[in-house]
């Protein structure tokens, strides 16, 4: 259907079917009469007598009573122009999230369609994931290194956050990168995500924290920075990202390790009444979010309103005024005796 009739609709169509008796008896009206009973040898006698402009206005009022039937017919089914409006009601949760982009973030200990994926990259395709099956949800971003960094604040604007976790970049020796004081400041970062939380009103307040170290920076311990979360309501859920073999390069550490802090983030998420995830491949990460989707549930209400704007009117008005010309002009033009 052409989408400009797409909202054009009648209300009654039932009564639409009188419109099979209706053709059927223009059918009749156009079928020919019985044979005339006195033949005339000669046309000029029926030229003679003849009224064409009689038979034209016979026709045209012919032609104007069908159409009146008709608009009759369609103005009783009742034409209307349906207009409707969804309105959306959410009781969503508010949701940081607190992405790590220290150096180390850049080791390919991940496997991403057979290929060697950094865990910097992968995350990024998770957690894009993760915010884009959250409509209803409004969600900001922070990332830390050395010191955390506000990305996006808490909004419904699910593009801006993409948009921004995308362009969120490690540093390098030129000093680009997203955040530029290095290290790993866990602490700070909680402190940051549950500060832009404190300030919502939500009934639900949870950080997602993603990270692949152990704190070694920041002016707040992990742990102490939990409690006062806790204090304000908010669970944070922590998710170990990397494997036990993965190193960073040796030119940016020359004795690299895994700094792992697994206890420390469990603890985290234990005293915030959250829950702990160690994600060593894609599918784990994957999953991880998955569950934390269904943990943290959304509801959601949508109200549809509908508006019909009544045409009969119009169509009685057109049926009225095809029935008053075909009076008048029978009235000018009376078919001729019989």
């Amino acid at each position: 259907m052409n989408p400009a009739f797409s909202s054009f609709r009648f209300a009654d169509p039932g009564w639409l079917l009188l419109l099979v008796p209706a053709a059927l008896l223009l059918l009749l009206r156009r079928r020919r009469g019985p044979e005339a009973a006195v033949l005339f040898p000669n046309l000029a006698v029926l030229a003679r007598l003849a009224s064409r402009p009689r038979q034209t206005a016979g026709r045209l009022a012919c032609s104007l009573v069908a159409a009146a039937t008709i608009l009759a017919i369609l103005a009783m089914a009742r034409p209307v122009w349906r207009d409707q409006y969804q309105s959306r009601e959410s009781s969503g949760i508010d949701i940081m999230i607190a992405l790590d982009v220290s150096l180390s973030m850049d080791i390919d200990d991940f496997i991403d369609q057979g290929k060697k994926a950094k865990r910097i990259d992968v995350a990024k395709k998770v957690v894009d994931r993760f915010i884009a099956n959250r409509p209803d949800d409004r969600i900001g971003l922070v990332a830390f290194a050395g010191r955390p960094r506000d990305a996006s604040p808490v909004t419904l604007d699910h593009k801006w956050v993409r948009q921004s976790l995308m362009s969120l970049r490690l540093n390098d020796q030129f000093e680009t990168g997203s955040v530029k004081e290095q290290g790993t400041a866990i602490g700070s970062a909680i402190s940051a995500a549950a500060s832009r939380l404190d300030s919502r009103d939500a009934k639900s307040k949870i950080i997602v924290l993603i990270t692949d170290g152990a704190s070694n920076s920041g002016k707040i311990a992990p742990v102490e920075a939990a409690e006062l979360a806790r204090d304000l309501g908010i669970r944070i859920y922590t998710i170990a990202i990397g494997t036990k073999e993965g190193r960073v390069d040796r030119s940016i550490q020359r004795f690299p390790y895994q700094e792992f802090d697994l206890p420390t983030l469990r603890k985290i998420a234990d005293l915030t009444g959250a829950e702990h995830y160690w994600a060593q491949n894609l599918e784990s990460l994957e999953q991880t979010f998955i569950t934390i989707d269904e943990l943290e549930k959304s509801t959601a209400k949508t109200l549809t309103i509908v508006a019909d704007t009544e045409l009969f009117p119009w169509f009685v008005g057109a049926t009225l005024l095809a029935a008053l010309s075909a009076a008048a002009l029978l009235a000018i033009h009376p078919p001729p005796a019989p």
